[in-house]
């Protein structure tokens, strides 16, 4: 496989008009031509011009990747289309819900590795715990991990919120 048909995960943030459909038309988008969506996240970021930010995480090639662009920007209602992978480097965050079942040392570990996680325990109860967690999806993808021998039982994750860097917006 050449460099160029590397298989690369992208944030792509999308502001588009917030009215009925627009959102079904976005993934119609990627489910028709069998692109994969890791995390989506959709709110109304201006009540005034009536605008929303969809933040989707994706990953395909380089050439994958800029098709998707370009197709997003084709779609009507979308007024920008910004790679926050690679055009303007961003701040990625995540919120999840960690559900762990575990009694004696496993529950001492558990509380253990939240503290050094910066985790909140939210909820517990003899035999479990709830935590909340934010940060990089990385840092997420490691406290689960190290969570499934300790007795992880469900996790609720929010998917990608995303701004880039800098004073300008986007």
């Amino acid at each position: 496989m050449s460099p160029s048909e590397k298989i690369e995960s992208h944030t792509i943030v999308v502001v588009v008009d917030n009215e009925p459909g627009v959102l079904a038309r976005v993934i119609g988008l990627f489910s028709g031509r069998g692109y994969n969506i890791e995390s989506l996240t959709v709110a109304e970021v201006d009540k005034a011009s009536h605008t929303s930010r969809v933040t989707v995480v994706t990953s395909g090639t380089p050439a994958v990747i800029e098709q998707i662009k370009a197709q997003l920007g084709r779609l009507v209602p979308v007024h920008r289309v910004l790679d926050l992978t690679f055009e303007k480097p961003g701040i990625e965050r995540e919120m999840a819900l960690v559900k762990v079942k575990g009694e004696g040392e496993k529950r001492v570990e558990a509380l253990r590795v939240s503290d050094v996680f910066r985790a909140h325990v939210l909820d517990t109860s003899s035999e479990s715990f709830v935590f909340e967690l934010t940060g990089a999806p990385s840092k997420i993808d490691a406290f689960v991990e190290l969570m499934r021998p300790l007795g992880l039982v469900e996790v609720s994750r929010t998917g990608v919120a995303a701004i880039s860097r800098g004073a300008e917006a986007m």
